[in-house]
């Protein structure tokens, strides 16, 4: 910009590799000694690493940032390659075992070298704002964090990092842009993924995504204790009773039968906190649902005589369908518990269809809606 003229001016696009610089002896350089060039207080506690077992790998930059998180740092010069996130995962999962002391050493060992007298301890201190060093834990959990810098990222290269980036993984993109007017020359720093005004919102979009993906594992494993448990209960009730013999296992928490008229089925239930069996009325129309629950309720005395035990009568109000079931307290996801629900479900779906089949099917009769009638 000219002040007294009024004016800005074009400065000229130029890359690294027409104007001589080196990945290793400039860019790395720049960031090594101006690492808020990236938009935060990072400490840099080594150059070229490659304390690595069984490989001769080096990561560019290895840093830590004011959590005590480490951070991957990878520099490409004019184009970032193919393979640069491949090469920053692996980087961050061999880092992932270092413990506080390891880095305190690491770093000790970088300050040698460059900064002769330096205590890694007590530098480490003053980042984190820490009295004592055995306050200071570096490292935690799996906080690892990756930056890429590069003049340019192919589209594979950020098709990947936004798709990492939504399975809790911490990774930023730097775009790195050399100008020059006459002799003067320039760098520009931008943050590209995620952009700067969008970090929260991704961050939130990742722990969405995260929440997202341990509900579905959760499902699978739900899944699967479901299908386990109807496995073991259906041979019990099919030896007893052939009512749910054309049945197979499955992995929803609920298995129905029908009770021999349209739209009233028996049905096993299987929850958290419950063992359930019920005979659940859903005859395509709430009246219908209703009148055919009402005609039951007004026998409840002599059903629940039959039944052997007190019924929950409920009309679900608010909802098409009604119920009337027996439960008793039980977890589908403890195993332990599975021989004394399957023994109590299997008897009383006995009593149930005993108790119900006949009496269903003589009010359905009584019930229908007219609109359904012959003629």
């Amino acid at each position: 910009m000219k002040k007294q003229e009024n004016r800005i001016e074009r400065l000229s696009p130029r890359s690294f590799t027409e104007l001589g610089f080196k990945e290793r002896a400039h860019l790395q350089e720049w960031i090594a000694n101006q690492p808020d060039a990236l938009g935060e207080d990072l400490l840099i506690v080594q150059k070229e690493f490659a304390g690595f077992s069984d490989t001769q790998e080096r990561l560019d930059l290895l840093a830590i940032d004011k959590q005590g998180s480490l951070v991957v740092i990878e520099n490409k010069l004019d184009d970032t390659g193919r393979d640069v996130t491949w090469q920053a995962l692996k980087y961050a999962s061999y880092c992932s075992r270092l413990t506080s002391n390891d880095i305190r050493d690491i770093f000790q060992s970088y300050l040698d070298r460059h900064f002769p007298g330096a205590n890694a301890e007590e530098k480490l201190c003053n980042f984190l704002d820490e009295d004592e060093y055995q306050d200071v834990t570096l490292n935690k959990g799996v906080t690892q964090r990756i930056i890429l810098i590069a003049a340019n990222f192919r589209k594979e290269v950020t098709s990947t990092v936004l798709w990492l980036s939504s399975f809790n993984l911490r990774i930023q993109c730097f775009k790195v842009s050399p100008f020059s007017q006459g002799d003067d020359l320039f760098l520009t720093v931008d943050q590209i993924i995620p952009t700067k005004d969008a970090e929260d919102f991704m961050i939130g979009l990742t722990a969405k995504a995260q929440t997202e993906v341990k509900r579905v594992e959760a499902e699978k494993t739900r899944h699967a204790l479901r299908l386990e448990f109807w496995t073991l209960l259906l041979p019990a009730m099919n030896q007893r009773s052939p009512l749910f013999r054309n049945l197979s296992p499955r992995t929803t928490n609920y298995i129905g039968t029908s009770a021999g008229s349209r739209g009233v089925s028996f049905t096993f239930v299987v929850t958290s906190t419950a063992a359930r069996v019920e005979v659940y009325i859903d005859a395509g129309a709430e009246g219908q649902n209703e009148r055919i629950f009402d005609a039951l309720l007004s026998d409840a005395a002599a059903i629940q005589t039959e039944f052997g035990e007190e019924l929950v009568w409920e009309r679900l109000e608010g909802r098409r369908a009604c119920r009337i079931k027996s439960e008793r307290a039980g977890n589908i996801f403890d195993r332990e518990q599975w021989p004394a629900m399957v023994d109590y479900m299997v008897d009383s779906m006995i009593r149930l269809d005993q108790t119900f089949r006949g009496r269903v099917a003589e009010i359905s009769k009584r019930t229908v809606l007219p609109s359904s009638l012959p003629g």
